[in-house]
């Protein structure tokens, strides 16, 4: 038989996995797995586990929001095993798993995992850190980990909605240098993301038309500060929409972006807190692991 890892976040989202966990590992051990269930015990639990054991499973297996399978592949990359990953999706808002059309279902999920084979996903390095969707600093980015687990147990994405508009009133200028390919921008922003996914924090990417998973690339896009009440209005609308507009927006695909500022500024990476660093330097790890989707 196969060994397979199955890690699972008991505390994310609406903890609905709980009830399904029986009829999922009954779905694995069918299809000829060894499983052992490993619940998360703390934040990080997920990147040590897999650092320390994936190299001596067939499959990886994480039940969890975004930010547990940031964590596994974290984990993957530290150890430089190639182990395919599945992801059974119970977050909040789950954008990579919405981005690779995997259920939100977790016995739907599951069920895939065992039929389809895995494909090629680029990674993302941080100042060494790593991400797999998004690294994002400005308005709106951070409500992923701001809002309290309580009210997104409750509300779910409707949180984010909230939490998003409170921010308003408070937003903050950005002066930053960008380097890419060869290019130099300089101006001022109010959010920037570097994205390889469809949705961000529940919303319509302005990305999503451009984006590849698996080309080396990542898709970004920085939202210029606006002067005025009239400017801010369309490019607050325009961004939680999803629409690219060129009038306030800059948007590019490159391989490796630096992006430096005279204050830290906070970043977001796949959902958690990323650090406050004046210097970044983000790199696309082409096809870096396998995640499997249909």
């Amino acid at each position: 038989m196969k060994n397979l890892l199955f890690i699972v976040n008991p505390s994310a989202g609406r903890k609905h996995i709980k009830s399904k966990l029986f009829e999922i590992v009954d779905l694995f051990v069918k299809a000829e797995y060894n499983v052992r269930v490993y619940p998360t015990q703390a934040k990080e639990d997920a990147t040590r586990i897999v650092s320390e054991e994936g190299w001596l499973y067939d499959l990886i297996v994480c039940a969890g929001g975004d930010g547990t399978l940031d964590e596994v592949v974290t984990g993957c990359m530290e150890c430089g095993c190639d182990t395919p990953i599945g992801y059974i999706p119970c977050g909040t808002t789950n954008d990579f798993a919405r981005s690779l059309g995997i259920p939100k279902d977790p016995i739907r999920a599951a069920r895939r995992i065992v039929k389809y084979s895995p494909r090629p996903i680029d990674v993302g390095s941080f100042n060494g850190d790593y991400f797999i969707y998004v690294a994002a600093f400005g308005a709106f980015t951070d409500v992923t980990y701001t809002t309290p687990q309580g009210y997104k147990n409750y509300l779910g994405h409707a949180a984010y909605v909230l939490e998003g508009i409170k921010s308003v009133p408070s937003l903050t200028s950005y002066h930053l240098k960008v380097e890419y390919d060869g290019n130099i921008i300089e101006d001022d922003f109010f959010i920037g993301m570097i994205t390889n996914s469809l949705t961000v924090g529940g919303f319509a990417n302005p990305n999503s038309k451009i984006t590849e998973f698996d080309d080396g690339m990542y898709e970004a896009l920085l939202v210029k500060y606006p002067t005025n009440p009239i400017d801010l209005q369309a490019t607050v609308t325009a961004y939680l929409m999803g629409e690219f507009n060129p009038e306030y927006m800059y948007q590019f695909k490159a391989s490796k972006i630096i992006i430096e500022s005279p204050e830290a500024i906070m970043w977001t990476l796949d959902g958690e807190f990323g650090g406050n660093v004046t210097y970044a330097k983000i790199e696309n790890l082409k096809r870096a692991v396998s995640v499997i989707c249909k």
